[in-house]
């Protein structure tokens, strides 16, 4: 049952956006008063707080801070205030491995097995590191339901391998793709075996040290001054916080660092000597949508996020512009903001901002009932990650009205759910605890049969059928 979409989602999107004239400067006069305006927006439905950076040839031309860094503490963010990077991180654990694809000590086509222990034939002979950069590996999301109740002890690389050996492969590696933040805990493990040395010493010493990264910070969140605390809201817009997710950075997520360090990396990573050369950006299979997007004036990006924390950098590499937003509030708001930022700089008018989708949904099953979405669905659902399965939208308003105790309006949502994701089990999977807590037992139990038929090992269903049938 999972009424939230875990992990740190997106690593790298293309904007196909028309350029702008090659070698037009930015003028400071004229975006900054539009940027102001539009974060204003932001800031007026309260889904935004954080930083702001525009840079040109990596010179600052926009730089500022917005809203609560701790809404208990009224402590402010400033310039200088760390966030959680999200999926950023797989960035780094991509630069350690090519770099050391490129001195020898691994090759991409390696297998699994070459370098790891304890998985079965079919992932140790046939996962190579170039499936697990590119997520075509088969490995699925290592987060489950219960994963953040897990003690800090059961999240660190040694531990999180445990349970990947566990997870059978989704699909033949090699022959699909499918976003993995599992394949980059694998690769932060193959990095120390052929290493010696620990993935964070690794980056510490190939990454943060030589560009000078000194407000990144590799490890626990909670030894990190000057940290943001990440906040998202509920269906019913009820204020929360991030606390008690990933305290424990990983080769997948989780690094805390400031826009200004940020800016510093990717440029490296995109531009110059100071990380690797062209012989070694090379070996990344994006470099010849890199090559090609640097023709066109188009911008390419790097994001991550997961509930209370979002942070994106898109780059314009004809032009060398940066834009990074960090948010310490929910996606995809800093990636909206940043492509609404990205609008103003082409000279165009940005979309305005709307509540996220959970909260719209649920506003409009409230007001105006679940016909309405259902004939409403599309507009309702704007603000919200275009990488993420909308099933996950109903299914968190059901789980709103399940915990409210109101089932019947959780089943018609769950059933509404069934009706468009028909392939997806863990809708069933949902569906079948509202109807079992309503007490119909016979149709909990189909519903969490239709849910095995799709996906046989789906635990929470197992768990049911098995209870159901005694």
């Amino acid at each position: 049952m999972k009424y939230f979409m875990p992990g740190m989602l997106t690593a790298f999107l293309s904007i196909t956006c028309a350029g702008q004239e090659a070698g037009r400067i930015l003028q400071e006069e004229q975006i900054t008063p539009k940027i102001d305006s539009l974060v204003r927006q932001y800031q007026d439905l309260d889904i935004f707080s954080g930083v702001v950076l525009v840079a040109e040839k990596g010179v600052p031309v926009y730089h500022k801070a917005f809203g609560l860094a701790n809404r208990r503490t009224g402590k402010m963010n400033t310039l200088h205030t760390k966030f959680d990077i999200g999926s950023m991180n797989k960035s780094m654990t991509k630069v350690v491995v090519l770099q050391l694809a490129r001195e020898g000590k691994l090759h991409l086509g390696d297998h699994l097995g070459d370098h790891l222990d304890g998985f079965t034939a079919e992932a140790a002979d046939h996962v190579t590191i170039e499936h697990l950069l590119e997520h075509r590996s088969g490995f699925g999301d290592y987060h489950d339901p219960n994963f953040f109740e897990l003690p800090k002890s059961e999240k660190n690389i040694a531990a999180l391998l445990k349970r990947i050996r566990k997870m059978p492969l989704l699909f033949e590696p090699g022959t699909d793709q499918q976003y993995s933040n599992t394949g980059y805990v694998l690769l932060g493990a193959i990095i120390e075996k052929v290493t010696g040395r620990s993935f964070y010493q690794n980056v510490r010493e190939r990454i943060v040290e030589p560009l000078g990264m000194k407000e990144t910070y590799l490890v626990d969140k909670y030894a990190v001054p000057d940290r943001a605390t990440g906040y998202f809201k509920t269906a019913k817009g009820e204020l929360e916080d991030n606390e008690g997710f990933l305290e424990v950075p990983n080769p997948d997520g989780g690094f805390q660092s400031t826009a200004s360090d940020m800016l510093v990396f990717y440029r490296a990573f995109h531009y110059g000597d100071r990380l690797w050369g062209d012989d070694t950006r090379q070996l990344d299979e994006l470099y010849p949508f890199y090559k090609q997007t640097a023709t066109t004036g188009g911008a390419v990006a790097h994001a991550g996020g997961f509930e209370g924390a979002n942070t994106v950098h898109y780059e314009v590499l004809r032009d060398q512009i940066s834009i990074i937003v960090f948010a310490n509030m929910d996606e995809p708001v800093a990636e909206q903001l940043g492509l609404g930022i990205l609008t103003i700089i082409r000279g165009k008018e940005p979309s305005k901002p709307v509540l996220p989708a959970v909260q719209n949904v649920y506003k409009a099953c409230e007001e105006k009932g679940l016909a309405y979405v259902k004939d409403h669905f599309e507009p309702l659902t704007v603000n919200f990650h275009p990488t993420d399965p909308k099933d996950i939208i109903l299914n968190a308003v059901g789980y709103t009205y399940l915990r409210d105790g109101e089932v019947e309006k959780a089943i018609g949502v769950f059933t509404l759910n069934t009706e468009w994701f028909p392939d997806v089990a863990n809708v069933w999977d949902s569906l079948g605890e509202a109807l079992l807590a309503k007490g119909d037992r016979e149709a909990a139990l189909a519903s969490y049969k239709k849910a095995l038929a799709i996906d046989p090992g789906y635990p929470s269903a197992l768990e049911a059928v098995k209870k159901l049938e005694r």
